[in-house]
């Protein structure tokens, strides 16, 4: 016998219903699932998924290649000695800690004279590390918490790819050798999302990085071995949109139970899966899947050195298949203390930054500065050596700042930052020089950059105050 189906059973049910739907679209391990609503399982919140706005810029050189734009951050400053060329201009000779460049010494600027003022402790006292790294794309002053309530700015490389991000399968590629953390308290009461990121999509937001390199690749290749990621993708996306159709035929049955309240939240979560569905065929319109005849990395790599390798790799890869043209890299938050046996030093970086004149310190910290710097350089020559569609290099067509926050890690400065500036910018660079630029902000290269990416009318990133000319 059936038992009879009473109104607040039947809306029982029906809850029911719709929190098993939801159960199985997990299942499935589904990118969407319908938001939980008052009238059903209780109050939600969902953060609203913002499209790239589409710019007037293109984002190509002169003659029709992709025009490249990274900044790799390394931590605890330089050894000052060791970092600065003697000479000036195209008469100079690299120090010690930029011998590994030697053989690219023409394609790239050695840039002194540059400032974060934003990251001077002033009235916030204590907190250089956390700073450092907030400052560093963003020219902005860190707001000192270690709340939720972070504010600091966009940073230079979310300006660009709002504004042609949509012209590559990823807008921007984030990417870290260091943990991954968005909360907390790090330095000297801020937030650890200050210290772990270095973009920001918003001044509250910052665009977390992926450290594992499997999950790099298989974002930008797929998944499966070379031959078989061109289908796995197209599969994948076929699922996607399965669960799409089957996620909004879902959604209209339940839209006529609900009050007003929940409809409002249910018509903003269906503008995310609208979004969702709009990305879908924004990666169907670049056609066929970069597919290299190489193996997925098998993840994070337990030496760090490794680890350094495979992410440039995988950053040289995404810039020679054009999945983006926009990219951050860091290789280690600022304040890192990560010791270093494979090149026998067994102490802390951030203790040994501290170093007071201690000659074995500043030794030790000018054979970590030389270890970055082996790793960039490598990165640097893989580029030089891969061909563009124009023939020319992809280094060329690229501009890739490398640099930290802090200057003198033993003193904890933010002026005369140590900053390198390689590639030709597709030609509107002029590589091969040591400028000395007298106290400029920082913020006015990023001016200078995404000009020569195309975006134009940006009147300020953080404390800019005009562009760079002479870059």
């Amino acid at each position: 016998m059936t038992p009879k189906t009473t109104p607040g059973r039947e809306a029982a049910l029906q809850r029911q219903l719709a929190f098993n739907r939801r159960q199985f679209l997990r299942g499935l391990g589904a990118c969407v699932a319908l938001p939980m609503l008052e009238s059903a399982m209780g109050p939600a919140a969902r953060a609203a998924t913002v499209a790239p706005a589409a710019g007037t810029g293109l984002g190509v050189t002169s003659t029709g290649a992709p025009l490249r734009m990274a900044f790799v951050y390394f931590p605890n400053g330089a050894q000052q000695d060791n970092w600065w060329p003697a000479g000036l201009d195209k008469n100079f000779t690299l120090g010690p800690t930029m011998q590994p460049l030697a053989p690219l010494q023409g394609a790239l600027q050695v840039l002194g004279g540059l400032n974060h003022k934003n990251a001077v402790g002033g009235n916030d006292g204590a907190g250089d590390h956390a700073r450092a790294n907030a400052t560093f794309l963003t020219g902005a002053r860190a707001r000192k918490t270690d709340s939720t309530d972070i504010h600091v700015g966009i940073s230079v490389d979310q300006v660009a790819a709002q504004r042609i991000g949509h012209l590559t399968r990823f807008p921007s590629l984030e990417l870290s050798c260091d943990a991954v953390r968005k909360s907390g308290r790090c330095d000297s009461g801020y937030s650890c999302a200050y210290q772990y990121n270095l973009s920001w999509h918003s001044a509250t937001t910052p665009m977390a990085p992926e450290s594992n390199p499997r999950l790099v690749f298989e974002r930008l290749f797929g998944v499966g071995a070379p031959g078989e990621r061109e289908a796995n993708f197209r599969m994948r996306q076929a699922t996607q949109r399965s669960l799409l159709d089957f996620v909004l035929d879902d959604a209209r049955s339940l839209e006529r139970q609900l009050g007003r309240s929940d409809r409002q939240k249910l018509d903003e979560y269906l503008t995310g899966v609208r979004e969702i569905e709009t990305r879908i065929e924004r990666a169907e319109s670049f056609g066929n899947l970069p597919d290299p005849l190489a193996d997925a990395p098998v993840g994070i790599p337990s030496d760090y050195g490794e680890h350094m390798g495979v992410m440039f790799d995988l950053l040289a890869m995404a810039f020679q298949t054009d999945s983006t043209r926009i990219s951050t890299l860091l290789l280690a938050g600022d304040g890192s203390n990560r010791a270093y046996p494979q090149i026998g030093i067994p102490e802390g970086h951030h203790y040994c930054s501290h170093h007071r004149n201690n000659p074995d310190l500043v030794r030790k910290i000018g054979e970590i500065d030389l270890y970055y710097m082996q790793h960039f350089a490598r990165f640097l020559q893989k580029l030089e050596a891969t061909k563009d569609v124009d023939g020319r290099s992809v280094l060329h067509n690229s501009m890739i700042v490398y640099g930290c926050g802090n200057s003198d890690g033993n003193r904890h400065t933010h002026d005369n930052l140590p900053i390198l500036l390689a590639g030709g910018g597709g030609g509107t660079l002029t590589p091969g020089r040591y400028q000395k630029l007298g106290g400029r902000p920082m913020s006015n290269l990023f001016l200078s950059m995404v000009d020569r990416m195309g975006v134009k009318g940006v009147e300020r990133i953080g404390d800019s105050t005009g562009p760079i000319t002479v870059v």
